[in-house]
């Protein structure tokens, strides 16, 4: 018996339209509702099938107002941003949800939401940071991280070594010195993915901070869950924001971070992340931004 699974393709963290522009860019996630009765192995075909770099299974809780499970077109991750905005974003539209608070519950337990004029925002945890110290009996130093990339010492942005951070995923952040070194990387994936095996990453985040549009252009590695490039990541974002003012010093503690400008093509995103400052701490934060619906498409699964 076949079964036919509808899939609404909606772009996460879209760039808003100026001067009356429609919003344009973002990153395409799979948003399949009211997923209750598809298996694990269900799930995985049809996000394999879609081939996005994620898409999101929403689903009843008791715990929450929704269940979310996230997978990419080769395995389960346990959280996704742009994918978090994109589903949100459409119950908003379809008039499911309204302006407040709401919750998802993932496989690693819940998180807050909020839905905020026709941007979505979803909560991510307070920062764990390591340095190359803290692996070093991983066999993964600063230059292999470095080589892995293409670049060397010279091309680092001046007092912020390869840093992991995590607010609920794993990634390494890295500074350059300008976008122009920014747009000209030679990702090595096999080596990237190597690494990010070794210190359980979901990939990489290298950034610079010399864009006049923004406070940070970045571009996001994942070969590990079979993404290439992406062109938004809300749970890397966060993340980078957290090593900016904790790291960097910067003592903003809202950020407009883009992505995607140096793909090809090209699909820049805006992600804002507002930081939640507590006795001089990052107690957490919140990452959103727009989504906008592109298409529906129907994945046919054989359930027998």
């Amino acid at each position: 018996m076949a079964t036919q699974v509808t899939v609404r393709i909606v772009n996460g963290f879209v760039t808003p339209g100026r001067a009356g522009t429609p919003a344009h860019g973002g990153n395409p996630a799979g948003v399949v509702l009211d997923a209750d009765d598809l298996s694990e192995a269900d799930m995985q075909s049809v996000a394999a099938a879609v081939g996005h770099s994620e898409t999101a299974f929403v689903s009843a809780s008791e715990t929450a107002d929704f269940r979310f499970d996230f997978f990419t077109p080769t395995r389960r991750i346990a959280h996704c941003g742009h994918a978090t905005i994109a589903a949100f974003g459409f119950l908003a539209e379809t008039g499911r949800l309204s302006e407040g608070d709401y919750s998802k519950e993932t496989v690693d337990g819940p998180r807050k939401v909020i839905i905020e004029g026709a941007a979505a925002y979803m909560e991510q945890l307070a920062p764990r940071y390591e340095t190359s110290s803290d692996w070093a009996d991983s066999n993964v130093s600063d230059e292999r991280i470095l080589r892995s990339l293409g670049l060397d010492e010279s091309h680092m942005m001046e007092g912020l070594r390869p840093t992991l951070v995590n607010t609920g995923n794993s990634f390494m952040v890295i500074g350059v010195e300008s976008s122009s070194v920014l747009s000209r990387l030679a990702p090595n994936f096999a080596a990237i993915e190597e690494i990010s095996e070794a210190l359980d990453l979901i990939g990489y985040y290298v950034f610079a901070t010399d864009s006049e549009a923004a406070d940070v252009t970045t571009r996001m590695f994942a070969p590990r869950y079979g993404i290439f490039e992406e062109a938004a990541t809300g749970m890397a974002a966060g993340p980078l924001a957290c090593l900016l003012h904790d790291g960097l010093g910067v003592s903003k503690t809202s950020m407009k971070i883009v992505q995607g400008a140096f793909m090809d093509p090209i699909s820049q995103s805006e992600i804002n992340v507002r930081l939640r400052i507590e006795k001089n701490q990052i107690g957490g934060l919140m990452a959103g931004g727009l989504a906008q619906v592109i298409r529906d498409i129907r994945v046919t699964l054989d359930t027998q």
